[in-house]
Formats: C-alpha cells, sequence, structure tokens
C-alpha cells in the first residue's frame, strides 16, 4: 500500500514541478515550454526507474 502512495506523491510533484515551471519561466513561450515539459517528464522518468522502481 505504501509504495501505491509513493507513486502518487511523485506524480504530484512531477505535475507541480512542470506547472511552476511553467507559469515562472514559459508563460509566453509554446515550443520552449513544450521540449522543457518533455525534458521534466524525462528527467523524472529516469529518477524514478533508477533509484524507486523495484520490479
Amino acid at each position: 500500500m505504501a509504495r501505491s502512495w509513493l507513486g502518487v506523491l511523485y506524480g504530484v510533484v512531477m505535475v507541480a514541478v512542470v506547472v511552476t515551471v511553467d507559469v515562472l519561466f514559459f508563460r509566453d513561450h509554446g515550443w520552449e515550454r513544450l521540449m522543457a515539459n518533455v525534458g521534466i517528464v524525462l528527467v523524472f522518468g529516469a529518477f524514478y526507474l533508477r533509484f524507486l522502481y523495484r520490479g
């Protein structure tokens, strides 16, 4: 049960980081915003697979 809560918390933190970066830095930049969001998701995914995934 704790592992599912960890995954939910990790997802919420990722969404919060994406939204914060969008609002603070890329408000009027469409393609740059998309590239930054993809980069953030890839970094979070790599971190998850390296340190948190126990498959």
